[in-house]
């Protein structure tokens, strides 16, 4: 079992930076893959991007590629979102979420509560 919290997200400019970071519970974190989602209003929660258990693969929705990079931490039990260039289409609730198998479309059955990412114009 992994217990997930998300942090870093806020209010940027179109254009700015954000850092978001998930910090996992538990010793079983370097067993899992994991992943970012995100969800806007009135739309459906959509992957954004995934990393394998040990970091070395990694794969991203056609939306974010060339902007954001997902990395984790094994040793801190982090997984992190660094997002760049960021457009107001990218506001939206982020989750990181955990799975047992990597992949955009893995089955991921543990989740965070969410951060909130507002990008203004």
């Amino acid at each position: 079992q992994v217990q997930l919290v998300e942090s870093g997200g806020g209010l940027v400019q179109a254009g700015g930076s954000l850092r978001l970071s998930c910090a996992a519970s538990g010793r079983t974190f370097s067993r899992y893959a994991m992943a970012w989602f995100r969800q806007a209003p009135g739309k459906e929660r959509e992957v954004v991007a995934a990393i394998s258990w040990h970091g070395g693969s990694t794969d991203y929705a056609d939306s974010v590629k060339g902007r954001f990079t997902i990395s984790r931490d094994n040793a801190e039990n982090t997984v992190y979102l660094q997002m760049n260039s960021l457009k107001p289409e990218d506001t939206a609730v982020y989750y990181c979420a955990a799975a047992r198998s990597y992949g955009l479309r893995a089955d991921y059955n543990h989740w965070g509560q969410g951060t909130q990412v507002t990008v203004s114009s």
